[in-house]
């Protein structure tokens, strides 16, 4: 069976204090074409179309859809057995007729007087039948259509009181609040000043289906009403008793599917899709099908569900959008591709589907490519600051770090106000390209730059400031200059004393300074023997290790596993792979590799997208000359996802090392220098590079650069077994020259 469908408020409004609708016009009175008027006939009626949109004094209406039937009106009267004197019907009938006639021509000839002349018709027949329902609701319609909704509400309240259960009443009384929801004009109206307008709106459409409790359309109008009203649990019975009434509607699935969502409960949303047979789904129960997946991380689901609505509605650039970004999401890169360029055909003017292709070239290794189409999107939106920030990452990926720093010290003063005030939004997006300048300059060794950089963090107060002085201590460490690391963190610890994290990053520097004991009696200030204690475990562990005390390590490390998790699925993972990660490093500083590596091969079966697992064991796989072509397979993906990492980069180019690839290693261990020039670690294999292809004396200076730096080193980043081998290294360069030197009388070029 097909699913049928309703004519109901769009699926993809955005709900918040009122609703972007107006209910079309559905009063149960059959609609008739204009006719002459004769005695006893009703009075002439035009088709109707659709109301406006926007209140107004004067418009040009839609024909009314009321027909005012003579016989009705007379059994009425009857049964009302009032005494009052009988209406003069003729006269009724001869204005309702001149009234019909006069909105015919509003309509045709488009001009305004005729509808005032209609309302005075209307009113010359209410003033020979007051009590017919029919003409009540005729002008009321035209007032309505007119955009006079104070009007409108005034006469239908005044029929109502004579007949409180006339449903078609209800019914244009409702559309009245609706449309007035719809302008975002929640206040009271005169008739009701102490009545809220959404209030209203819900009272009478819980008067409609009380009225017509199968009316399937009116009962999901006022399940959205309660969404509005956040009232989930009235909303979800509406939803449920029209989807008993008519279980294939597709409104029905969608509007209850949608409200699952609205709470979180994206599960319960998918499944109330997935109780449609995949045959009777339509185009828009697979898009939100899709959306729940993507919420509840299952890509592979969604691609399918999208692509099966793509089947259905092909040029819908919405749901081949949500395609390509959840192909994207897993990794499909040359399928997403193809579907953003097609995107991008279709709508020459979307720059956003240029930074999602500019973005997978990026990803794909191909960063000329991505830096050409991202500038042809910031030439066709140069307001996009998407594009600027892409522009800015990937001149550095490719090393040209001034054309970065100028990129984004020009995305730095667009996003600047002169008197410092931002919204929440244009705060977070100036953090962005402030973060993204500082570490450019950090990347330069332009310390004094990057530390006045993330200043301007700090001064933008909350969250900026305290990742500003994060930022802070992190280029004062690498610049090693350890004190002044620890007088930033206590800086931030006294602005910020109720911070954990400040504080616990504050022991991690005393750690490094060589106040181990003073750091590790601060973390351990902060336990509270509660459930919130792991971070603190964790970071004890983390000095522990860098300590050498292994056994505490150990013991907090367990503390910390004690206090997974239990409730939330998608946090327990993320705290077991930062666990686990922990733990192989752990094992790994101790040379006990094989433990090391179960530790980090379960870290990656819960995140295989894990850079710095990757990276690790990738590097120590190298490191032994063990199983390369894995190891290589590993760095490259960290290296794919962090391009700007130079300890990332050193694995690479140490990998290629290993399998003799000379040419890719010296490329990557020369990127990796140019980023990480203070790593004693990268200076040393460049050396062994240098080395190995005959360049005696550019590896004696790496040597000495690595040399040089280890002595600079906190204690605990320092293997004296490792330095020794270095200052080998570099002595027996030393003798190998002098021997060269000595044979030729003077120093052979390189």
């Amino acid at each position: 069976m097909m699913t049928k469908k309703l004519r109901l408020l769009p699926l993809g409004l955005v709900f918040a204090t009122a609703i972007a609708f107006v209910l079309p016009a559905r009063l149960s009175h059959a609609q008739t074409t204009p006719a002459p008027i004769a005695p006893g006939s009703a009075a002439p009626a035009m088709p109707e179309t659709a109301a406006p949109a926007q209140s107004s004094p004067a418009k040009t209406p839609s024909a009314s859809p009321i027909k005012i039937d003579a016989v009705k009106a007379d059994e009425a009267a009857k049964a009302s057995g009032s005494a009052a004197p009988l209406p003069e019907r003729a006269q009724a009938y001869y204005h309702a007729a001149l009234a019909s006639s006069y909105e015919e021509k509003a309509v045709s000839e488009g001009r305004q007087e005729f509808i005032t002349r209609a309302i005075e018709e209307y009113k010359l027949a209410l003033n020979a039948d007051p009590a017919s329902p029919q003409l009540n609701l005729a002008l009321a319609d035209l007032y309505f259509r007119t955009g006079h909704a104070r009007e409108a509400e005034n006469t239908v309240r005044e029929l109502l009181k004579s007949a409180p259960d006339n449903v078609d009443a209800h019914k244009l009384l409702g559309r009245v609040y609706l449309r007035t929801l719809s302008e975002g004009q929640n206040a009271a109206s005169p008739a009701s000043p102490a009545s809220n307008v959404l209030d209203r709106a819900i009272a009478e459409f819980e008067k409609i289906v009380a009225l017509e409790p199968r009316s399937v359309d009116e009962r999901m109008v006022l399940g959205q009403l309660y969404t509005v009203k956040h009232d989930a649990k009235k909303a979800e019975e509406q939803f449920k008793t029209a989807k008993a009434i008519e279980p294939d509607s597709e409104e029905v699935v969608l509007n209850l599917a949608r409200l699952y969502a609205e709470s979180g409960d994206y599960d319960h949303a998918a499944k109330e899709i997935e109780s449609v047979a995949v045959a009777d789904r339509t185009a828009k129960m697979e898009a939100a099908l899709g959306a729940a997946y993507d919420q509840l991380k299952r890509p592979k689901e969604a691609i399918a569900a999208y692509q099966r609505a793509i089947d259905m509605e092909p040029g819908d650039l919405r749901t081949l959008d949500a395609l390509a970004q959840a192909l994207l999401s897993d990794n499909q890169l040359d399928e997403a591709l193809k579907q953003y360029r097609e995107l991008a055909a279709e709508d020459p003017e979307n720059s956003s589907a240029l930074d999602h292709i500019g973005e997978i070239q990026r990803r794909q290794g191909k960063y000329e490519d991505a830096l050409a189409t991202i500038r042809k999107a910031r030439k066709m939106k140069p307001e996009d600051l998407e594009a600027g920030y892409n522009e800015g990452l990937l001149l550095d990926v490719l090393g040209r770090y001034d054309e970065a720093a100028l990129t984004y010290e020009k995305m730095v003063d667009e996003t600047s106000h002169a008197n410092g005030a931002y919204k929440e939004d244009e705060k977070s997006n100036r953090a962005i390209f402030l973060e993204r300048l500082g570490m450019v300059y950090h990347e330069q060794n332009k310390t004094a730059e990057a530390i006045a950089t993330y200043q301007k963090l700090i001064d933008m107060g909350g969250e900026s400031a305290v990742r500003g002085y994060q930022y802070q201590v992190d280029t004062w460490r690498d610049a090693r200059q350890f004190d002044k690391a620890v007088e930033v963190a206590r800086k931030a610890v006294e602005v910020n004393p109720k911070d954990r994290d400040l504080k616990l990053m504050l022991a991690g520097e005393l750690g490094d300074l060589g106040k181990t004991e003073e750091g590790l009696a601060m973390a351990k200030g902060l336990l509270a023997n509660t459930d919130d204690d792991r971070p603190v475990w964790l970071a004890l562990g983390q000095m522990c290790v860098r300590a050498h005390r292994w056994k505490e390590a150990e013991e907090a490390f367990d503390k910390a596993e004690a206090l997974t998790t239990k409730t939330d699925e998608k946090k327990a993972k993320e705290e077991r792979t930062t666990l686990l990660f922990m733990r192989g490093e752990w094992a790994e500083r101790q040379k006990h590799y094989e433990p090391a590596e179960q530790f980090f091969r379960q870290a990656l079966e819960l995140d295989p997208e894990s850079a710095m697992t990757l990276n690790y064991l990738g590097y120590m796989m190298a490191d032994k000359g063990r199983q390369l072509p894995e190891a290589l397979k590993m760095i490259r993906k960290a290296v794919e996802l962090e391009p700007m990492n130079g300890a990332f980069l050193d694995s690479l180019g140490w990998v290629y090392f290993k399998m003799g690839e000379n040419e890719l290693a010296e490329e990557n261990l020369r990127r990796a220098v140019e980023r990480d020039s203070s790593d004693p670690t990268v200076h040393d294999h460049m050396g062994e590079l240098y080395a190995k292809t005959g360049r005696i004396r550019l590896a004696a200076q790496q040597w000495e650069i690595s040399l040089a730096q280890s002595a600079k080193s906190a204690a605990a980043d320092v293997d004296p077994a490792e330095v020794a081998k270095v200052q080998k290294k570099l002595e027996s360069a030393r003798v190998k020259l002098a021997k060269e030197e000595s044979a030729v009388g003077v120093a052979k070029p390189e």
